[in-house]
């Protein structure tokens, strides 16, 4: 099931809800665990499932600049969250009169509201309203006068390290996209538009498929990958992905190239998403055209073997 995805609690029908909230970027393996606990207590209640999250990073809005790169677009994000199982995925402006609001006036506006909580799943270390005084001790306090019980989530942890959006970010920054998925419960995905390139690829005989990605968008370490292209009707193509700044030929502007095995068509202007699973090897400098292209070569064979393809 997906759950309906809307913007603002304004569009929200009153109704009873186990409400879940967090920004859950990545929507990683911890995040999934609180969200199927709210969506399992909803069910047991008999009342509809909620998750609130927001449109931006709070430090976007709190410390302007010192916001980290997102796993994930709004868009995907909201939607991953609505796979999860969730009636009802309610994305919240993070404005300055929301980073002002005290914890009580954020209880009693965004989950006393529309969404009329009985009962609110966060993870053990959520914090909230104003300077984030709030946290799960308070919500439990604020609970009984409101009808509202709170359950704090415990936090998962891989190899007895916990999971976070953080540890997320530093394995894709250094290129470890397997750890990434591992952390995630599925392969890092970038989401971008395909725009004109210097068109060498097709000269060299491996045509690329050029992404535009967003500037906040966390990308993995400058290299070469094995994953998968999505296209907009659905269907997936083995690829080789380069990150990087193409030094053979001099480049400086960092891009996202993707080389789709056994596939010849149209891409231009199209929204796709590249899944990096494998990382082949480090992006490197060529002394010629014809080692570069033997390298590639190479690479596209290393892609064929880790992706069964």
């Amino acid at each position: 099931m997906t759950g309906r995805i809307v913007s603002g609690i304004d569009d929200v029908d009153p109704r009873p809800s186990v409400v879940s909230v967090g920004f859950f970027d990545g929507v990683h393996r911890g995040h999934q665990a609180i969200i199927h606990r709210a969506v399992r207590a909803a069910a047991d209640r008999g009342e509809r499932s909620a998750v609130v999250t927001f449109d931006r990073h709070p430090m976007e809005v709190v410390n302007p600049g010192s916001q980290p790169r997102l796993l994930m677009t709004l868009a995907r994000r909201a939607q991953t969250i609505a796979e999860q199982g969730v009636e009802l995925v309610v994305v919240v402006p993070f404005d300055d009169e929301l980073r002002h609001e005290p914890p009580e006036a954020f209880v009693d506006r965004v989950l006393l509201g529309p969404l009329q909580a009985s009962h609110v799943v966060v993870g053990a270390n959520f914090r909230f309203g104003h300077k984030a005084a709030g946290d799960v001790a308070l919500l439990a306090e604020l609970g009984p006068s409101r009808g509202l019980t709170v359950e704090g989530v415990p936090l998962l942890a891989l190899d007895d390290v916990v999971i976070s959006s953080t540890q997320i970010r530093a394995c894709i920054d250094a290129g470890d996209v397997e750890r990434a998925a591992r952390l995630l419960g599925r392969p890092h995905r970038v989401d971008g538009v395909v725009v004109r390139g210097d068109r060498r690829g097709q000269t060299l005989g491996f045509p690329t498929a050029n992404l535009q990605v967003g500037r906040r968008v966390a990308v993995p370490a400058r290299g070469v990958y094995a994953g998968a292209f999505h296209l907009p009707d659905g269907t997936a193509q083995p690829c080789v992905t380069n990150v990087g700044v193409n030094p053979t030929f001099g480049g400086q502007e960092l891009r996202v190239e993707a080389h789709l095995l056994d596939f010849s068509g149209d891409l231009y202007g199209l929204s796709v998403a590249v899944d990096f699973r494998h990382r082949i090897r480090d992006e490197r400098r060529f002394d010629s055209v014809d080692a570069l292209v033997a390298r590639i070569g190479a690479d596209v064979a290393a892609a064929r073997r880790l992706l069964g393809a």
